[in-house]
């Protein structure tokens, strides 16, 4: 339910009752990934989404008959072939989805209030649910923080209690979603136990450096894509709010300087659209040693031999220069820089996701990857797996 943090704290500020469906599995070609979700309150209006729109009516009425029962509970929907009108997944699919009411005089109210809350300011937070197990264990949360503290429990099981934060602990080092199998065997008091944890992080980064009109385009779609972008260009003429108005972050300074003094991490990507060999040569031996998801950067062919050799004599080692992304962008015949920028934004999401950028018209790659990295934005989305 994290996803949807900004509307449905509204609805906890205005004492609203409603129910959340989430999705907690998924198999084969499905639309939404896990922790997506779609909300009810008692008057009838939705936000949010668990299936692009094949299943949505029958998940909304099962918000609704969770907030007249107060009962969680999960439900499956798969593939219908008899009737093309039956609730099923049109794409082939199967998700499981999580239904639980959050209602005023609801025991679980506080917690689930103070983790929307979190996320809606944008701090990082974990949040667990019991997705499958006891009856009286169902849609329980515990909320866990960076430094581990926790909040709410599963009932008198402090044990349970440590293993699933010190599991949620660690997903949220890592920005990521995901269903975990808890317990011997998968199992807790003779039943299988499964767990969502959905995880609320800032915004990845994106830092654009070259104050180009190609740079104007790519912050666009980065912020699109739902990046935190950063312009860097070392002339202040042209690093301005009005030619870069999309921006979150203008910095005015060497791109170099800039990348050792500010924080990065796993899922940062770095463009690198200067193509100046006074800018590009210090900036990228710098980058190529850091621990970011992606390092493009913009240049001819015969720019991007020229900076490789010159990236050599400054040290670089082959490896390192093999994580560089030269000529930066998928090859889409693109000429404009709005073009442009989507091709680079579509090697970003290829990198991220594990795609080919192959067409997808007559591939046999799937659609939907099986295990996809963390998306863009406050969460992240991993399937139902055991990750214990």
């Amino acid at each position: 339910m994290l996803d949807i943090a900004e509307e449905l704290n509204r609805w906890v500020e205005q004492g609203r009752d409603f129910a959340v469906a989430t999705v907690v599995a998924i198999s084969g070609s499905a639309p939404r990934e896990v922790g997506a979700a779609l909300a009810v309150d008692r008057d009838g209006t939705a936000i949010g989404s668990v299936s692009g729109g094949c299943v949505e009516g029958a998940v909304y009425e099962l918000c609704r008959q969770a907030i007249e029962d107060g009962e969680t509970v999960l439900e499956r929907f798969g593939y219908s072939d008899d009737d093309a009108f039956a609730v099923g997944l049109t794409c082939g699919g199967i998700i499981d989805i999580l239904v639980t009411p959050v209602l005023a005089d609801g025991p679980q109210r506080a917690v689930l209030e103070t983790a929307i809350a979190a996320a809606a300011a944008g701090s990082p937070a974990a949040m667990a649910r019991i997705a499958s197990g006891p009856a009286e264990l169902m849609g329980r949360p515990v909320l866990v923080r960076p430094e581990g503290a926790h909040e709410g429990g599963f009932g008198g099981h402090p044990e349970l209690d440590r293993t699933i934060a010190a599991e949620a602990r660690a997903m949220l080092d890592a920005g990521r979603n995901g269903v975990l199998d808890i317990g011997a065997d998968g199992r807790f008091c003779g039943e299988p136990l499964k767990v969502l944890i959905e995880s609320s992080v800032p915004a990845p980064r994106m830092i654009v450096f070259g104050a180009i009109d190609f740079a104007s385009a790519l912050v666009k779609v980065g912020k699109f894509l739902g990046y935190h972008v950063t312009l860097c260009d070392a002339r202040p003429v042209f690093a301005t709010k009005a030619r870069f108005p999309e921006a979150d972050e203008i910095v005015v300074e060497w791109p170099h300087r800039y990348l050792e003094s500010t924080e990065v991490d796993g899922r940062t990507v770095l463009c690198v659209l200067t193509h100046d060999a006074k800018f590009d040569v210090p900036l990228l031996r710098l980058a190529l040693r850091l621990p970011v998801a992606y390092i493009g950067a913009m240049g001819s062919r015969r720019t991007h031999e020229d900076r490789n050799r010159r990236l050599l004599d400054a040290g670089v080692t082959d490896l390192e220069l093999g994580r560089l992304r030269s000529p930066i962008g998928l090859d889409l015949g693109a000429r404009t820089s709005e073009e442009t920028a989507i091709s680079i934004a579509a090697e970003i999401v290829a990198n991220r996701r594990g795609g080919s950028g192959i067409a997808l018209t007559g591939a046999h790659t799937p659609i939907h990857r099986e295990f996809p990295e963390p998306a863009p934005g406050r969460m992240g989305a991993a399937p139902w797996r055991d990750e214990a």
